[in-house]
């Protein structure tokens, strides 16, 4: 039988990691967090993670719930301060999490292949909260009546850390999922960082031009700060600490964490299975096993906990390297 370490390509850029039961199997990293400068990419650089940050929201709002400042059937339209136009107001917390809202999305995967598409009209670095992506989606109508069925949504995450926001007061939603999420959680290295003021340790992520021969970085292809739909920053021991205390109840109750990383809806074909900001892949034996991803230009990542085997698999490249493929072969491996 191969090991884990033998089944990475050599060409593969990023970082990637394997624990049992706490243990690491195998943590590997590869290629430059800066290229030019040949700065390697280690276990404890920080790696832009795309969507993946939809599971922290996910946890900031389900506290909240927790805390009885918030509802599952809450409405957008009792919870925000917001003309909604064509935008319907009894959409609920719950339709937001588990991608049943129908609201318009501003970043449509199904109609739209390149995230850099949207910044044609609309510079990037405009974007440093989640109200800055206003804009793009108030004026358009619903995709589908409220509830309807399962379609992935980037604007219903948007709208989730507005309503953070709205709660917590004057503190940005990041400012509230660092102090309640990341540093309960045991995430120091964790943050929504500004692409032109990033802190130490940071991977560029980059995108091939085929037309030039060379690659360049992503920061004109993203919005220059995260939002409720992603973009967290993050490292490998991080996301790990991340799944221990979620896990563990340290951040939400166990009850919460079972809804989380239960079915909460799923694509028409059945295919695709959801809980509250956390995918869920479904075994051969019917099992769930959770987990989150992320993918924008030059960014990949997922991450995975197999609450049975105790086995988490996570891995990031800052190259938009095939990491679902990869994936794939360590959770072969470890069957």
């Amino acid at each position: 039988m191969l090991g884990i370490a033998d089944i990475i390509p050599g060409d593969f850029r990023g970082c990637l990691s394997v624990t049992k039961e706490g243990a690491v199997i195998a943590r590997i990293s590869q290629g430059y967090a800066d290229l030019a400068n040949q700065v390697p990419n280690k276990a404890n650089t920080r790696f832009g993670t795309a969507s993946a940050g939809k599971a922290f929201v996910a946890v900031g709002i389900m506290q909240l719930i927790e805390q009885g400042k918030l509802r599952f059937d809450s409405t957008i339209g009792e919870l925000l301060d917001l003309d909604l136009k064509q935008i319907d107001p009894q959409i609920t917390v719950e339709q937001l999490l588990n991608h049943t809202s129908g609201i318009p999305d501003y970043f449509d995967e199904s109609v739209m292949d390149e995230y850099e598409e949207l910044w044609v009209d609309y510079p990037n670095y405009r974007v440093r909260e989640s109200a800055d992506l206003l804009p793009l989606f108030i004026d358009k109508p619903m995709m589908y009546p409220r509830g309807a069925k399962f379609q992935y949504n980037n604007t219903g995450f948007v709208v989730l850390g507005l309503i953070i926001e709205k709660i917590a007061g004057v503190m940005p939603f990041d400012s509230y999922l660092k102090e309640h999420v990341f540093g309960p959680g045991g995430m120091p290295d964790t943050g929504y960082f500004e692409l032109d003021r990033l802190p130490a340790r940071c991977a560029n992520a980059y995108i091939f031009d085929k037309n030039r021969s060379e690659y360049y970085t992503n920061i004109y292809s993203v919005d220059v700060k995260g939002t409720g739909a992603g973009g967290a920053f993050t490292t490998i021991p991080d996301v790990e600490n991340f799944w221990t205390a979620l896990l563990g109840g340290r951040l939400i109750a166990p009850e919460m964490v079972q809804k989380m990383i239960s079915i909460q809806s799923q694509s028409e074909d059945d295919k695709d299975f959801y809980g509250y900001g956390i995918w869920l892949a479904k075994g051969n034996d019917g099992r769930l096993l959770p987990f989150f991803q992320g993918s924008d230009p030059g960014i990949s990542f997922i991450s995975s906990y197999d609450v049975t085997k105790k086995l988490c698999v996570t891995i990031v490249s800052n190259y938009g390297d095939n990491v679902w493929r990869l994936w794939r072969k360590i959770q072969n491996e470890c069957a």
